[in-house]
């Protein structure tokens, strides 16, 4: 995949993270429609792309503890799961309020690159499965294509078996 820069208009923390990191990238811009049910399968209809390449990021608190889930549009996050995954006893959804406060994009825009505070990180293992996936770069109707390797490295996230079908 060839490292493509993006448009000055989309110099979103997400996009200067891997820029800065030099990382290889494509971005994908659709035109975002507010009535569409589901962020995630409107990017993948736009985009022409597989769901279950396309990856939507979820907060959730953990013990208390906020911690990022990035699973597959196609299916769920399956909380019992993701606490496991991080030694915890209790995973619940986060507030949406509290989310986007303290990551700095807004619901359906959260990525999981270049967020205000960097929460730990939890990529469903089933991204290695393909060369690249996409993830929101940090606004409704944005997405970036990238390797998964360079996601896990670049968020030091933990792989782990998160999602359900």
């Amino acid at each position: 995949m060839a490292k493509k820069k993006a448009p000055a208009s989309a110099g979103t923390p997400a996009i200067v993270a891997l820029t800065s990191a030099q990382a290889d990238f494509t971005v994908h811009a659709y035109e975002h429609d507010p009535a569409h049910p589901s962020y995630g399968e409107e990017a993948a209809q736009a985009m022409g792309v597989s769901p279950d390449r396309v990856f939507k990021t979820l907060v959730a608190e953990v013990d208390g503890v906020l911690v990022v889930a990035v699973v597959p549009v196609s299916g769920s996050l399956d909380l019992k799961a993701l606490a496991a995954a991080v030694s915890g006893k209790r995973a619940a959804m986060a507030d949406p309020a509290l989310a986007e406060r303290t990551t700095g994009y807004v619901r359906g825009g959260i990525s999981p690159l270049g967020q205000r505070k960097r929460l730990r990180t939890v990529v469903d293992r089933s991204a290695t499965g393909h060369a690249t996936i996409c993830v929101s770069a940090g606004r409704r109707g944005l997405e970036v294509e990238l390797p998964p390797a360079t996601l896990t490295t670049l968020t030091e996230a933990t792989l782990a078996p998160i999602a359900r079908a």
